[in-house]
């Protein structure tokens, strides 16, 4: 492609902040704008020094660019994009753009699933990485959907080698392409790790996200490889019809890849093995069975690649996690404070569950907002409920934007609480983080943990609940 301005509207989200760079790097000149920005991808934008333009307005498309990327997130009605069909600027969408733009002629190595893909994506980036050390063919390009701690980036664009690892987004592409955004990466390669129902904004139910998923693996070609969970019926049913070899990973006895000896604490370690016979000693130093599995995935997904196992052995041990990922934000006067990238209930019990492996012995509290298109809505209510029961205490927010959700499909919070009170689970709900902080400061104590989950800004708690704790502790 020749240099171009490029113009994104919907800048701020992970992989659009993240296509930013990439084509900054790629020397073309990039603005954006976006309704309201927060970290972590602002401060990579900033970083990039690349500027943001809030809010949405039509004097953010002057001087006109030459091509306008359309975020997922924009419908009709924004005024920059009412522009853009109006003027008929050249625009496509995020997806595409990476395929036309960086995907031809590379590997393209597709990691997917609608649990722990941005984990796993970034767990097999830092596997090539380090085997890149002795062979540097396996250098990677690499597009995560947030910021890996080990790169402390989520992005990197190789021109000298054929690998591109990439979380592959089942979420829909644009408003003009709503299909998922991973039916654009054409994998030579993929990794499956979960398939529930998800994103119930634009799937109707399981089967239309069990559909997109097999659409996927049809992609595969013959010469290619799907590495799939074994715990899961609805994995099993989206790979049975591959063209391509299937290898599967898990506890069973059974897997391609099986995880035994397996020993949880904030660090774990257990043995891989590659049909039967032993392969590789892992430790990672992160809690939770669940980021266990997302390593084997990874492991396995390399090994076929051609990457050794030592390789793949130094890479666990030193894997250092990714942003909003059990991420420890602050300890203050002994309470540490924990954030996650929540969407789901079932992301939300194996987040606690790792928690309660990593700190078996102190208080447990959740702080939930729930905003994601999932959780905003009642089809997971008892569930939700199961998941946070994990806990010793939860606090919730009110639903997020919750006039943009049919009254009759919403979560009610109060029905939330009372479940769990009902269970013998201490619960309350308050109506902001500015609310949820004032109630909780007091009652916080040093050995506390504080899990705050929620997959957007939250209304700032990751700093303001330190920032309160800080001030008790100096009183």
């Amino acid at each position: 492609m020749t240099k171009k301005h490029i113009h994104l509207i919907g800048i701020c989200g992970t992989a659009m902040a993240s296509l930013a760079g990439m084509l900054q790097a790629q020397g073309h000149r990039v603005t954006g704008s976006d309704a309201a920005a927060y970290p972590p991808m602002s401060d990579q934008l900033r970083s990039m020094k690349i500027m943001v333009m809030e809010p949405y307005a039509e004097k953010n498309l002057e001087p006109r660019p030459d091509l306008v990327v359309v975020g997922n997130a924009i419908s009709r009605g924004n005024p920059e994009l009412e522009v853009v069909l109006d003027q008929r600027i050249p625009f496509c969408s995020m997806a595409a753009l990476i395929h036309d733009e960086f995907l031809m002629g590379r590997e393209s190595l597709v990691v997917s699933g609608t649990h722990g893909k941005t984990t796993t994506t970034s767990m097999l980036s830092w596997i090539y990485e380090v085997a890149s050390r002795s062979c540097p063919e396996f250098a990677p390009s690499f597009l995560i959907g947030g910021v890996a701690e080990n790169f402390g980036t989520s992005y990197r664009v190789n021109v000298q080698t054929r690998p591109f690892i990439l979380e592959g987004d089942e979420y829909d592409t644009a408003f003009f392409d709503k299909g998922p955004k991973f039916l654009h990466y054409f994998p030579d390669a993929a990794i499956l790790t979960h398939v529930e129902f998800d994103h119930a904004d634009i799937y109707a139910d399981l089967a239309a996200v069990k559909t997109a998923f097999k659409r996927l693996v049809n992609l595969v070609p013959r010469r290619g490889r799907v590495v799939a969970f074994d715990g899961s019926a609805n994995v099993t049913e989206c790979v049975s019809k591959a063209f391509c070899p299937v290898e599967r990973y898990g506890f069973d006895a059974s897997s391609h890849w099986q995880l035994v000896n397996f020993k949880p604490g904030a660090t774990c370690r257990w043995t891989v093995l590659r049909q039967g016979q032993h392969f590789v000693d892992l430790e990672l130093p992160m809690a939770g069975e669940h980021n266990a599995l997302n390593a084997t995935a990874a492991c396995a997904l390399a090994a076929g690649q051609g990457i050794d196992a030592v390789s793949i052995a130094e890479a666990i041990r030193s894997f250092r996690s990714v942003k909003r990922r059990l991420e420890v934000k602050a300890v203050v006067g002994g309470v540490t404070i924990i954030d996650d990238f929540a969407h789901h209930p079932t992301a939300i019990r194996e987040t606690l569950r790792a928690l309660r492996s990593a700190y078996p012995d102190q208080r447990l509290v959740a702080v939930l907002e729930p905003r994601s298109n999932t959780l905003r809505r009642n089809v997971f209510e008892a569930e939700l409920v199961e998941s946070l029961a994990t806990a010793n205490e939860v606090v919730l927010a009110s639903v997020f934007k919750q006039e943009s959700i049919p009254a009759e499909e919403r979560l009610e919070p109060q029905r939330v609480i009372a479940a769990l009170n009902q269970r013998g689970t201490a619960a309350a709900l308050y109506s902001d983080a500015d609310a949820i902080v004032t109630a909780s400061t007091p009652t916080l104590k040093s050995g506390d943990v504080v899990a705050i989950l929620s997959n957007g800004g939250f209304g700032d708690i990751y700093s303001k609940l330190p920032a309160a704790l800080a001030h008790l502790e100096k009183a």
